[in-house]
Order: C-alpha cells, then sequence, then structure tokens
C-alpha cells in the first residue's frame, strides 16, 4: 500500500495453547502476525502450577524477544499480542496481552479491536472506584470481569462483553484456562488449528501454516470457546447474542496477508478479483502496461492485467527493511520513510503510458509523492487506479483516524482529487464492485468507512472527535 493512514488496525493477535515450550510456538505466529502490528509485542505464559510470566516491549517481535527471553517464559499455555494503537496511546503501558491477579488464578486478555463504548463505560468505573493503569479500551473488560457478580469465569467473561459494544476477537486465559471469544457482529477474524496434542488460535491462516498447525476452523461470530484439561479438550460454551454480521471488507483489502484465508475467502483470490472488477469499471485504454504499488496491492494489478490484457511490469522497487508507512505513529516518521520506501524502475518507465494500480487512496500525500516520481523516471502518462472505493468516513472498529480531514475523499471531488495527485485520468472501483469480488452474501460486510453505514451506534464525543472541519488540501497546478 503506497498511502499511508494515520491510525491503523487496532491490534493484531498470536495467540496459541501448546505443550511444552509454547513460548517459542508463540514467538513463530507473532513473527508471522508482524504486519498487523509494529509498535509492540508481549506474550503472557502459564506453567502447570499455574504460574504466569509476562513479557512485553516496544518494537517488532524480534526486537522484544530474544532468545533469554523466551527461555525464561516457561508454560504449556501461552497467548501473544502485537499491537498498534487505535485506542489508546504507543506506550509500554498499553502493550499486551494484559496480565491482572485475580481469584480464580492470573488473568491475561489478549483484544483485537476496538470498543466503541469504552470511554463511557471507564468514566463509569472510574466513579466507582475502578483504577486503570492504561489508557487502552481493552483494560476496561478487565474491570467489567472483575466486578462481574458471576459465580463461574466463563459467566463473568459473558457478563463483561454484555456491556460493550464494537469489535473484539478474544483470547483470555484464566489460571490454565483458554477461552477464546468472537464479537457477535464478526468484524475480525479468529482461526482455530491444532498443532500435536494442543489448540493453536490466530488472527490470520498464515500463522498456523508458520507453524505447521493444522487449520481446523474460523470461529463464528459470537462463537465462545472454552479449552482446557490435559490433553486439552474444547468446549464450545453458549455463544453470545446474535446480531448481522458485519466483517470488516477492509481485512480483505489491506490488512490481512495474501496467504491467509479469512471470513471463509482466500486473501489473494479476493484481491485478484478487486483489480478485475477495476479494470471493468476503469479501463485505460491506449495504455503500455500496468503495475503496482507493492506490495499489498501487487494481485490487484495481476487481476487489472489479467482482465484489460495489459502487460504487468514490475515498475516499482520497495525496500523491504523499512515498515509499513501506513501503520507508523507520528506523520514525521511517516514521510521519512516514504522517501526511501520506493525507488521507480526507469527502463521500465520510461515513455511509457502506464497505469497504477494502489489498494486505497486515504490522504493523498504519499500518492501524490510516487506520481512525481514516477514522471521523473521518464513515464509519458499516469493513470491511477484504486481498487477500492472512496474513503469519506473513519471507522471506529479498529481501523482509526483520528479525524475525518484526514481523508482526502471526505471533502473533494474525484477531479480535485486527480489534478492533486497529478494524473490524467483517476479511477476507484465502487464498494458494489468490491462486494462481487468478495462474493458471497453481500450483506455481512462491514463497509462504514467507505458508505457511512454503521453497524453500531457511534456515542456523541467519539462522533465529534472524528469529524472535524475537512482539512483544505493545496491542489497540484
Amino acid at each position: 500500500m503506497g498511502e499511508p493512514w494515520l491510525h491503523a488496525h487496532r491490534n493484531a493477535l498470536g495467540r496459541f495453547r501448546h505443550s511444552p515450550a509454547a513460548s517459542r510456538v508463540t514467538y513463530l505466529g507473532l513473527y508471522s502476525l508482524q504486519h498487523r502490528g509494529q509498535e509492540s509485542a508481549g506474550m503472557v505464559t502459564v506453567d502447570g502450577a499455574g504460574v504466569a510470566r509476562s513479557h512485553r516491549g516496544m518494537g517488532l517481535v524480534s526486537d522484544v524477544f530474544s532468545e533469554t527471553v523466551l527461555g525464561g517464559l516457561a508454560g504449556d499455555v501461552a497467548i501473544g499480542h502485537t499491537r498498534y494503537s487505535t485506542a489508546g496511546s504507543s506506550v509500554l503501558a498499553n502493550a499486551q496481552p494484559i496480565l491482572a491477579g485475580y481469584h480464580e488464578g492470573p488473568l491475561a486478555l489478549a483484544h483485537n479491536g476496538n470498543l466503541t463504548n469504552a470511554e463511557a463505560l471507564r468514566s463509569d468505573l472510574v466513579a466507582k472506584g475502578s483504577i486503570f493503569q492504561t489508557s487502552s479500551d481493552s483494560e476496561v473488560l478487565i474491570h467489567l470481569i472483575a466486578r462481574s457478580e458471576a459465580r463461574e469465569p466463563e459467566d463473568q467473561l459473558l457478563d463483561a462483553l454484555e456491556r460493550v459494544e464494537g469489535a473484539y476477537s478474544l483470547v483470555v486465559t484464566i489460571g490454565r484456562t483458554l477461552y477464546a471469544i468472537v464479537d457477535p457482529r464478526g468484524f475480525r477474524p479468529l482461526w482455530l488449528g491444532k498443532l500435536g496434542a494442543g489448540y493453536v488460535l490466530a488472527s490470520e491462516t498464515c500463522a498456523l501454516d508458520l507453524i505447521g498447525a493444522t487449520t481446523v476452523r474460523e470461529l463464528e461470530p459470537g462463537e465462545f470457546l472454552r479449552i482446557q484439561g490435559s490433553p486439552p479438550e474444547i468446549d464450545r460454551l453458549p455463544s453470545l447474542a446474535p446480531k448481522p454480521h458485519q466483517r470488516c471488507i477492509f481485512e480483505l483489502v489491506y490488512f490481512s496477508r495474501p496467504d491467509s484465508t479469512i471470513f471463509g475467502r482466500s486473501v489473494d483470490r479476493v484481491r485478484r478479483a478487486l483489480g478485475r472488477e477495476l479494470a471493468k469499471e476503469h479501463p485505460a485504454s491506449g495504455a503500455d502496461c500496468v503495475f503496482s504499488v507493492p506490495d499489498s496491492s501487487n494481485a490487484m494489478a495481476l487481476g487489472f492485467a489479467e482482465q484489460s490484457g495489459l502487460k504487468l511490469e514490475h515498475a516499482l522497487i520497495r525496500n523491504h527493511y523499512v515498515g509499513r508507512t501506513f501503520i507508523n505513529p507520528t506523520q514525521a516518521a511517516r514521510n521519512a520513510k516514504v522517501k526511501i520506501k520506493f525507488n521507480p524502475v526507469r527502463e521500465v518507465l520510461a515513455g511509457k503510458k502506464v497505469v497504477v494500480v494502489d489498494d486505497s487512496l486515504v490522504r493523498g500525500t504519499t500518492s501524490r509523492e510516487l506520481v512525481q516520481m514516477i514522471r521523473q523516471a521518464g513515464a509519458k502518462e499516469v493513470h491511477f487506479r484504486v481498487a477500492s472505493a472512496p474513503i469519506t468516513g473513519p471507522c471506529y472498529y479498529g481501523i482509526d483516524t483520528p479525524t475525518k480531514s484526514e481523508l482526502i475523499a471526505s471533502s473533494h471531488s474525484l477531479e480535485e482529487i486527480r489534478r492533486h495527485l497529478g494524473v490524467e485520468t483517476l479511477g476507484y472501483l465502487s464498494l458494489d464492485g468490491m462486494k462481487r469480488a468478495a462474493g458471497g452474501d453481500s450483506t455481512e460486510f462491514c463497509h462504514a468507512c467507505f458508505s457511512g453505514e454503521y453497524p453500531t451506534e457511534i456515542p456523541d464525543d467519539t462522533q465529534k472527535a472524528r469529524n472535524a472541519t475537512p482539512l483544505q488540501v493545496t491542489l497540484a497546478v
């Protein structure tokens, strides 16, 4: 993806139940989920005596966990987490999993998603005497569990979840028992796998592939599992009250790895289909070739080439030692990385009429720089194609922009954006085209950031903060 987003995916999860060296298996799983969060990583393990050990740190998985650290994380039960903040600041205190003392044994929680009513719940809990250690919305769940009057741990979890709204795929350990829960709308993916005599849970199937686990199935919206015993056994507990499914369509567009399967769909195949639909809706007659803004739009450019008959080229080289600008927390850091992230292949571009395919267009700043780079390399014409609809509103379910002003399509026409980018033509895939590419039941997707149709009530104070006066972009001359 060439275009950075100011805030990105809430949390990425690698969650595992394995024996005996669960920490090393979890480490590998987290490594494969690094693309979902690069600010911090953490792990909690529980040994046979019920003793929990925790390690969290800022940075990449490889920076946070050394061989010495992994050796100290003894236990056959483990959960892990990689984080990018969308609720709560980017500090070590907000790194997950959260570990707390609890009367049923140590409680650890890892959360993928975003709770839309967390601030109201936090205010209520503070008024009743709760003391918070973090600014993360996930800590609200810990306090709600602790205050439940139910007797059994699973009922305490249900009590807490009945009070929250929004997106959550959770893995929770209480003592040596592991719970996995997906919100009733199923915003975020969660997969169950089997490794030897143990079970594994992960946000994406690519994590299961890396550790050699057998894929069992994807958890359904509202599903509640308990894993316990030796050898471990799975109990399917009563599901949460059903609600209309709202799978995040942007998972398929950008977040998930192309070698993963989520929501019952191959990410790679959906992205190729997005490219084919884009070529149908916005062909570029007379162009010489098409290429992607690597890496997440690679399959989309391939689909565009297949449908249009244009030659697929490799015209932008990405420096893979630079992290994703999309999930870098500050604008200054993003700008510095953009300048060293891509380099054009002049021999491919010189004198050519080219089609550039990107997965999404958020603010327009990076894409404009890329277009200038492509022209400086000798391209005769540049036609920009976006394999998703215009993003006109913020997401409250795990993909956040701090204000609506960051979204160029929220306040500018297609022609204004075209001039700003400095391209001959600009085409976005329609929302209907996205749904066709995704296949299956098109009503099961959340597309609020494209359509403005939010599946849950959003508190007024949250809406106000995210819908500030639109930014006025200076158009290219």
